[in-house]
Formats: structure tokens, sequence, C-alpha cells
């Protein structure tokens, strides 16, 4: 059988929410660590480099949330 008969696999839904996912995580800790040197380099008050801090909390929260999510979904 050729790779043009066989038939095509089911493709999971969720597989697009994890490479979100993924990217989301992968983003959120480069600019994270871009924005730590950028903030030391720069002489940022510590005020504004907590607001990255605080924002990449919240992008990993909602990562850990939907990886949560989509485990559960596969779970059933």
């Amino acid at each position: 059988m050729t790779d043009l008969q066989k038939p095509r696999a089911k493709i999971d839904p969720r597989a697009g929410q994890a490479r979100i996912v993924a990217l989301v995580i992968a983003g959120t800790m480069l600019l994270w660590m871009g924005a730590q040197w950028l903030g030391g380099q720069m002489g940022w008050p510590a005020r504004y480099v907590f607001l990255f801090d605080l924002a990449a909390l919240a992008a990993f929260t909602w990562a850990l949330v939907v990886t949560y999510q989509i485990w559960r979904g596969r779970q059933g």
C-alpha cells in the first residue's frame, strides 16, 4: 500500500492547543529573560521589572490550566 492509499489518521483537536501552550511557554520564557536582562542594562526600577515577573506568572498559570484541561480531556 502506498502512502497515498493509506487512510488518514484522526487528527486530535487538542494537538493544536498543545502546540499553542508550548509556544506560550517558550515565548514567555524568552520574553521574561529578555526583560530581566534589558531592565538590568537600562537600570529600570524593580517595580517595572516586577511587572514582567507578574506577566510571566500569569502566562505560565494559563499554560498550566490549559495543559491540565488537555490532560483531563484525554482521560475520558
